[in-house]
């Protein structure tokens, strides 16, 4: 089977996934700056947050399946897992906005991206054992080693929100700060896939 279906399919989840989390957001009361700021600025950036890591994925993903000519039923499964813990962003986004970012909402937003990671390192690995020794997919990943300290920062979040200040909000920030950085880490544009795309193309 092509990816064409697949790439489409998981286009359209993702899109329905921003198109949720911004139908979540609450307009202001009243008419003035200080209202939006009281009323959705909390909610603004928590979305922008999670809208930052659907648009990481979606660009990674647009540039992996340009490596991929065929989809087995194992890669399907897998995105299907990847299309699964991303649908949960809405959800987990909304509940950490509406909590005032309490212990617990964290914890379970750094669990929904530790997922998502997981969930994509899995597909990842699927589309390399499907291709073999020689799997374009793999020369483009290398070492990984921005695929690989995501999970640590991640797990450093969530623990953070578990064992630091628990009754207060320096665990939570300190979570928050290692999911921003990672966002930041990763939207930095990844040239390793684009190189090997156009080293195909020229051979």
């Amino acid at each position: 089977m092509r990816t064409s279906r697949l790439e489409a399919f998981s286009d359209g989840v993702l899109a329905i996934i921003i198109t949720i989390m911004v139908l979540e957001l609450k307009p202001p009361a009243g008419h003035s700056l200080s209202d939006l700021v009281h009323t959705t600025g909390v909610g603004l950036l928590t979305y922008l947050l999670s809208f930052v890591y659907v648009g990481i994925y979606w660009n990674n993903h647009h540039h992996m399946f340009h490596l991929v000519q065929r989809v087995t039923g194992g890669i399907l499964w897998a995105n299907l897992a990847l299309l699964f813990c991303l649908s949960l962003f809405p959800f987990t986004t909304a509940w950490m906005d509406e909590s005032d970012f309490a212990h617990t909402p964290v914890v379970i937003y750094g669990v929904n991206l530790l997922a998502a990671a997981i969930a994509y390192f899995v597909v990842q690995n699927v589309i390399i054992r499907h291709q073999g020794a020689h799997s374009p997919l793999r020369k483009a990943v290398g070492r990984d080693l921005k695929g690989k300290i995501s999970p640590i920062f991640y797990l450093a979040g969530i623990f953070s929100a578990v064992l630091i200040d628990p009754h207060g909000k320096i665990g939570v920030a300190i979570a928050l700060a290692c999911f921003v950085a990672v966002a930041i880490m990763w939207i930095i544009p990844d040239r390793r896939i684009d190189r090997v795309v156009h080293q195909i193309e020229e051979h």
